[in-house]
């Protein structure tokens, strides 16, 4: 079993930044592939970064040169630093694990983090 909760989420203007963290329970946080989604009002969810134990990421197009993915094992904690912000980043934000590179993502979604960027 594993329990993700995420935090870090709020209002900012665009270009501003925010940074999502992910703590996730459990003494297999190291060996797990770990993803951020999110969701709009209307739209499917979808990936926007992962992050393999070994540190191998992705990111969807929309984010790329915008957004870093990065993981403390010694905290069990994965962080989406988002920069650049822009208002169609608006979201509900969720972390996921775990994350595979072939089949998306994995059983356990966190609560999810409200985005909202607009001025």
């Amino acid at each position: 079993q594993v329990q993700l909760v995420e935090s870090g989420g709020g209002l900012v203007q665009p270009g501003g930044s925010l940074r999502l963290s992910c703590a996730a329970s459990g003494n297999i946080f190291s060996i797990l592939a770990m993803g951020w989604y999110r969701q709009a009002p209307g739209k499917q969810r979808e990936l926007v970064a992962a992050i393999t134990s070994g540190g191998f990421t992705n990111f969807v197009d929309s984010v790329r040169g915008r957004f870093t993915i990065s993981r403390d094992n010694a905290k069990n904690t994965v962080y989406l630093q988002m920069d650049s912000l822009k208002p169609e980043d608006t979201a509900v934000y969720y972390c996921n694990a775990p994350w595979d590179r072939t089949y998306g993502a994995g059983r356990y979604w966190g609560q999810g983090t409200q985005v909202t960027v607009s001025s």
